[in-house]
């Protein structure tokens, strides 16, 4: 595309007249009812039609899931894939029961089994010798292990992250934040260890020295680690002190114990408590966290006996190992990447391992005409916000690099493909995988969006493939980055205020800022609020 048709690629510009309105027909089937019912409901209407798309009414990639995650509960098998490939709910409701779900295999390991041997572990392969070396690195060894299995792709790459870096953690995460007194404060740590105690992943080990392939290893009981310290109000605040002394750039944790997660605790001079806590991301990603703060509520309200049956983090293991095979995400990446031999750098930067003591941080909220004219145009097209977003980011690869087809990595949800109550299961499902876009010259506006649309679609199937192997796909040489810019569109729960997401609800607290950090040297980050749009961008 040449600069002579920037002006094609204005938002304002996008006429589309090939959707007809919408037809409230009435629905001719149970499964027709039980998806229009669902997607009212999730959609905020008082009803849909028979010929209605989910995106066109306001569908988004968190209610594709819920919605999926509904209709599974229900006994129909379907998959967002088929979602988004039939928005239409006629064309959806003939698609359901052509999906094959996955037979999970149990957890074998009962408790009061006194030694683990390989045929209690359908999820990860190891010898009698690695699992005993695992249950050594255990408080009470074989007795006090719940489960082992395989890391997911993203951790597998984070693990690598980790063991690469020789300071601090790109993937720890330090937050700290206030308590008004110390009887709130001590409500909330005990609210997050009955967390933990409900769900898999928070009392989850990492153990890799020796053995054949990396293990996660989940514990019976994983009490919380909180170090309360007096600190010297004349050297500083207590915040700016704690966050110097446990910043991720500089400080680690020991990931074979578990939960992966610690606090640290310091009352300021008025009577504040400060609490840091520092997180690492092979437990979790931000609906996790969102998770969390929901179950904390509960518990601190009296409600704990109200919340869901805990979903395990390992059904999501088992659909990666007995899902998508490496050879058929191997064949599609290849489709796509194949003839791709040249890197796509942005300003030519090319350093994927950046020390992360460099990096900046500027964050934007973008005009509510602008976002509403967005949201319309999505709408307008039948599509999610996010390709739009995506052709955007890749029209700003595309100018930077000098480039007309782009690659750039694009971080996936990772809930699409997975089981039933993805959406309400915790720990680490987000992936970042490469997606290739064309923004050369007589390429309509219309038919990009809609071939972003298409990308994006195809790429769910395969969105806990390996980013490794995805790279090696390419013809790009392997000494050299296929990409080094990456978008994260993610959907906030909370609705900012003064430029500020980090309200969680819980009475006496306050969620202080925290830093985000990327080893790539180019990162965008679309904060979707449901009514408006932010961009934290990360260099």
């Amino acid at each position: 595309m040449s600069d002579d048709d920037d002006d094609n690629y204005s938002i304002q510009s996008i006429d589309d007249n090939s959707h007809s309105p919408f037809n409230h027909e009435e629905k001719q089937s149970d499964i027709e009812q039980a998806i229009a019912s669902i997607g009212a409901d999730l959609l905020g209407l008082d009803h849909i039609g028979r010929d209605d798309s989910f995106f066109e009414l306001g569908g988004d990639s968190i209610l594709a899931v819920q919605m999926v995650s509904r209709l599974q509960r229900m006994g129909h098998s379907v998959s967002v894939r088929d979602l988004y490939d039939k928005p239409v709910l006629s064309e959806l409701a003939q698609n359901v029961g052509q999906h094959q779900t996955i037979a999970i295999p149990p957890n074998r390991i009962s408790a009061g089994l006194e030694r683990i041997t390989p045929e209690h572990l359908p999820l990860i392969d190891l010898s009698q010798s690695e699992i005993d070396l695992i249950a050594q690195q255990v408080p009470g060894g074989h007795s006090s292990i719940q489960d082992i299995y395989a890391l997911s792709p993203l951790q597998d790459g984070i693990l690598f992250h980790h063991l690469m870096a020789k300071t601090g953690d790109t993937y720890l995460v330090a937050i700290p934040m206030a308590f008004d007194t110390k009887e709130k404060m001590d409500q909330f740590l005990a609210a997050f260890q009955q967390v933990i105690d409900r769900h898999d992943i928070l009392r989850t080990s990492f153990v890799w020295e020796t053995l054949s392939s990396p293990a996660q290893v989940v514990w019976r009981e994983a009490p919380l680690s909180i170090t309360e310290l007096q600190l010297n109000p004349d050297q500083g605040s207590v915040v700016q002190q704690l966050m110097e002394k446990y910043d991720p750039r500089s400080y680690r944790i020991d990931l074979t114990q578990a939960p992966l997660i610690r606090f640290i605790t310091a009352q300021e001079a008025d009577g504040r408590w400060i609490v840091v806590q520092l997180q690492h991301h092979l437990i979790g990603d931000r609906s996790t966290t969102d998770l969390v703060n929901v179950e904390i509520q509960a518990f601190i309200e009296g409600r704990g006996d109200t919340l869901p049956v805990a979903n395990p983090y390992r059904n999501l293991i088992a659909h990666i190992r007995l899902g998508t095979t490496e050879e058929e995400h191997e064949r599609f990446f290849k489709k796509m990447l194949a003839e791709v031999d040249s890197p796509s750098l942005p300003f030519g930067i090319a350093d994927v391992q950046v020390n992360t003591n460099g990096v900046s941080e500027s964050k934007r909220h973008l005009s509510q005409e602008l976002n509403d004219c967005l949201r319309a145009q999505a709408k307008k097209l039948g599509v999610g916000l996010a390709s739009i977003c995506h052709l955007a980011w890749a029209l700003v690869v595309a100018r930077t690099g000098n480039q007309e087809r782009v690659v750039f990595g694009t971080v996936l949800f990772g809930r699409m493909q997975a089981s039933t109550s993805s959406d309400q299961t915790m720990g680490l499902f987000v992936n970042s995988l490469p997606i290739l876009l064309d923004v050369s010259q007589g390429t309509s506006v219309v038919d990009s969006v809609r071939e972003t649309h298409a990308r994006l679609t195809a790429l769910l199937e395969h969105e806990q493939a390996p980013l490794a192997l995805a790279q090696r796909c390419s013809g790009v040489s392997a000494d050299l980055p296929l990409f080094s810019s990456l978008l994260n569109y993610r959907h906030t729960a909370a609705t900012p205020a003064s430029g500020d997401a980090t309200g969680t609800g819980i009475s006496g607290m306050t969620l202080l800022e925290s830093r985000e950090f990327t080893n790539y040297p180019m990162t965008i980050a679309v904060e979707d609020y449901g009514h408006s749009l932010g961009l934290t961008a990360l260099t």
